[in-house]
């Protein structure tokens, strides 16, 4: 592997340049190739990512990936109606799972936020309208991102909207930062760096994604709501 630092590129054995923070390690560039930044609309995957981005806090992302398949098992394949009608015995219960992170808020911020995952379905049509209603306008991305943007924006106005929405809805690890690497890694934005090899693979792929859209009687959806860009 050779780094590049001064445009946060790693070259890889097969020569093709990737975003660094995979650090040539394989699941952590396997990762990088084939989920991160790619578009997801289905809402469990949505759910997963965002409970998971909440475990992070204070943790890597590495940590959480090395951990993800003993998550799915403890939380039911985060399918939110189930972990909705989790009680006591199973906070319990993912206390003593060492195959996870045992943080008794974090685990409780996920049952509560399962809930309010089935109140957002069941007004939006689906989590995917929702989320996908606060992609950012074309005019609020940059033109070019490197490696100085994303170091400088680690929130933006959309992740600060975002957060604010769902924190007002009752949910909770859900800081600006935290949904701004949801939104990162879920495609509702491209953060690969310009020179990565998978830039233009999952921009096309966001061209080609057909965006989930709410019910007409929903009223707007937050998408109306997004900052003006400066």
């Amino acid at each position: 592997m050779t780094a590049q630092p001064h445009d946060g590129l790693l070259v890889g054995e097969d020569g093709l340049a990737r975003c660094s923070w995979h650090a040539g390690l394989p699941e952590y560039q396997r990762y990088h190739d084939e989920e991160w930044g790619h578009p997801v609309v289905d809402d469990r995957r949505l759910f997963e990512k965002i409970c998971l981005e909440g475990f992070q806090a204070g943790l890597s992302w590495l940590t959480i990936l090395r951990k993800r398949e003993n998550f799915r098992r403890a939380f039911d394949g985060f399918d939110f109606e189930r972990v909705a009608r989790y009680g006591v015995a199973d906070v319990e219960r993912l206390l003593a799972d060492a195959g996870i992170v045992r943080h008794r808020q974090k685990i409780e911020s996920t049952i509560n936020n399962a809930a309010r995952a089935i109140e957002l379905r069941d007004e939006f049509g689906s989590l995917a309208a929702y989320f996908w209603g606060f992609e950012p306008a074309p005019d609020q991305r940059p033109k070019i991102v490197d490696l100085s943007h994303l170091k400088a924006n680690p929130t933006t106005e959309v992740s600060k909207a975002l957060s604010k929405d769902l924190k007002k809805r009752g949910w909770t690890f859900v800081g600006p930062t935290t949904v701004y690497a949801f939104m990162q890694a879920m495609g509702l934005v491209n953060d690969h760096l310009q020179g990565c090899c998978l830039r233009e693979p999952v921009e096309a792929k966001r061209m080609r994604l057909e965006r989930p859209e709410a019910p007409r009687d929903t009223g707007p959806l937050k998408r109306a709501s997004r900052p003006s860009p400066a």
